[in-house]
């Protein structure tokens, strides 16, 4: 967590983790069906109907809102809306992975801040679609919690109120010494007016389950990678997107909202985050950046559990195929470690051992902003991905503004794109 200062405001730049959980129960479409009605759609690509057809690369949280708006806003503009992804599953990685932390202003310094606010309010607009139970939507706390690491003497003070995690054997009153893991510090960093959190495997299987009951639309999901470059006619027509294997999906549009195995630009990396999920004793409503044991982060949720994350690895260019990262002990024992040590040691709220370990990684490009647009040069083809920590929180507004462009040309009227150019990076000297 990278702290700085604008007056008397200070703003937190934080990395929020992912974690692991199975492929979704949707099953893929078989492709003996997509290239029999690629071939139908093919013998009279001079109809309307050809460009109604959408191709979106990529099952995670981006990939999802902008199948979940195009069918919801656009569904008078489409015939259908075929997934593709590696795994086959929907949100393999880091979209069926993320802690789901979502806070309103948190970047209002900065160019994503309009896609944050709209995105915030739609989070609550899903919650009311999709059932929020389900979806595990809620409204909490958040603050900075600063802890001591070695035993020293106590600043004069009295015990500190208002903190979740800590009972008293880890807060301290007027006599005592400090010990390690007291609580000598407590910054409130946003309440439920401004946070929020989801569980994003479970809002990605609602959204998806949400875009296959709309009637008017054919829904696929097709296990596939598909090429960088699409493919096109002698006329310059977009034909479809090429699969590996040769398959061609007919489609009119496609979007490429590969996360961290983004080749456009050659710009993305992905940065490797572990996450634990730990039982907590009762249902817990304070997310909370520790300071201090290495500053984890922990995010309760509803079902008495909490995600903890730390200790990001370097970027790289992501190799590990999506959904099966490889998971590190070391890694999991350090961020287990010290969410145990910053909250009250093994009788704490943190002290059992996790019921689930986990790794992935989160897209970013080297300005940290997302790439969202048309493909210069391919026409018909988008991108929308690289928002790093924020994806989960981004992906409604980035979903709803994508399908507007896609379908009528022009970004939703919450979101301006200019910042966000997938071109922008091109010439130029990048990692």
């Amino acid at each position: 967590m990278m702290k700085f200062q604008i007056g008397s405001t200070f703003i937190l730049l934080l990395n929020i983790s992912q974690y692991i959980r199975p492929c979704s129960p949707f099953a893929p479409s078989s492709r003996k069906s997509l290239i029999e009605r690629s071939l139908r759609m093919s013998s009279s690509s001079a109809s309307p109907e050809f460009s109604k057809d959408i191709v979106i690369v990529g099952a995670g949280i981006i990939g999802l809102s902008t199948a979940y708006y195009l069918s919801r806003n656009h569904d008078e503009n489409i015939n259908s809306i075929t997934l593709v992804d590696r795994s086959g599953c929907i949100a393999p990685a880091a979209s069926g992975k993320a802690g789901g932390f979502l806070a309103l202003d948190w970047n209002d310094y900065s160019s994503v801040g309009p896609l944050t606010r709209r995105s915030f309010q739609l989070h609550a607009d899903l919650a009311e679609e999709l059932d929020g139970e389900k979806i595990q939507y809620r409204r909490l706390t958040c603050s900075s919690i600063s802890v001591v690491e070695t035993s020293r003497k106590k600043p004069n003070g009295r015990k500190l109120q208002g903190v979740e995690w800590a009972d008293d054997n880890n807060t301290i009153d007027a006599e005592s010494e400090l010990q390690p893991g007291n609580v000598v510090g407590i910054r409130p960093l946003g309440d439920e007016n401004t946070i929020a959190q989801v569980h994003p495997k479970k809002l990605c299987d609602a959204m998806w389950k949400a875009i296959e009951s709309n009637k008017n639309i054919e829904t696929n999901l097709v296990e596939g990678t598909v090429k960088e470059k699409a493919e096109y006619d002698s006329s310059g027509k977009l034909i479809g997107a090429k699969l590996d294997d040769g398959t061609i999906i007919n489609a009119g549009t496609i979007l490429f909202s590969c996360g961290p195995w983004t080749e456009h630009g050659n710009c993305m990396v992905g940065v490797k985050y572990h996450s634990a999920i730990i039982p907590t004793p009762k249902v817990l409503s304070q997310s909370v950046f520790f300071d201090g044991y290495g500053d984890p982060e922990v995010y309760p949720r509803p079902d008495s559990t909490a995600y903890c994350c730390g200790f990001p690895d370097p970027p790289v260019r992501v190799t590990e195929f999506p959904g099966k990262e490889e998971v590190r002990d070391e890694k999991i024992e350090e961020i287990v470690n010290s969410v145990r040590n910053a909250s009250g040691g093994i009788n704490g709220a943190l002290g059992t051992e996790p019921e689930l370990k986990q790794s992935c990684y989160l897209p970013t490009t080297p300005d940290n902003l997302p790439l969202m647009g048309e493909i210069r040069d391919q026409k018909g083809c988008f991108i929308a991905s690289g928002h790093g920590c924020w994806g989960i929180l981004m992906g409604p507004a980035t979903g709803e503004a994508m399908a507007s462009l896609m379908t009528t040309g022009a970004s939703s009227k919450y979101v301006k794109m200019e910042s966000f150019r997938p071109e922008r990076f091109e010439n130029k000297p990048l990692w």
